[in-house]
């Protein structure tokens, strides 16, 4: 396994080390005391699946304090550009954003603390993407702020490989804007 820290420190890339024979292959996708030792305490709570067709956009999600959630993420089928935001204003990193391609044939997943938006651009149909978190989902700390927000200026346009428009919830259409959220 080989950890990466990103432009913000506390985001990491997990390149896990997979055997590859003519059978297919296997790998180990988690492991707590490895997580622990080599990324962060963390202890996950709840998992996560959703399915996308290629263009949908989901995000930037998070939710607040005491509810706020540390995610690890992956693609199982297909293919995402997965984005972090930090979102915590006395943080040095405070707006920056940082993109991963993850894939079902890299296998990388992608370690997102709390205190952090959360989105991710599907690049093909029936991309199953699914997430470990760290706090439980809690409809009234749910927050997100608008997918094209200007002050965060997510360059959705260069990553997208498909034809088409954009697809975005309408809850996600109606998020705020960096200005209006409440964040950390």
């Amino acid at each position: 396994m080989e950890i990466i820290s990103s432009d913000i420190p506390e985001v990491k890339l997990i390149k896990p080390t997979i055997f590859r024979d003519d059978r297919g292959y296997f790998f180990e996708s988690f492991q707590d005391k490895k997580f622990k030792e080599l990324v962060c305490n963390a202890d996950f709570v709840q998992d996560n699946e959703s399915m996308s067709k290629a263009n949908v956009i989901r995000g930037l999600h998070y939710q607040l304090n005491p509810y706020a959630q540390g995610k690890l993420v992956r693609v199982l089928k297909g293919a995402v550009v997965d984005v972090a935001v930090d979102i915590r204003r006395n943080s040095p990193t405070f707006l920056k954003w940082v993109a991963f391609e993850l894939t079902e044939d890299n296998k990388h997943q992608l370690w997102i603390p709390a205190g952090f938006a959360h989105a991710f651009l599907s690049l093909a149909d029936n991309t199953v993407f699914c997430y470990k978190c760290t706090n439980y989902y809690n409809k009234e700390s749910e927050r997100a702020i608008i997918w094209n927000d200007p002050d965060i200026n997510i360059t959705w346009d260069k990553f997208k490989k498909s034809d088409g428009d954009f697809i975005i919830s309408e809850k996600d259409k109606q998020a705020v804007t960096l200005k209006q959220a409440e964040i950390f």
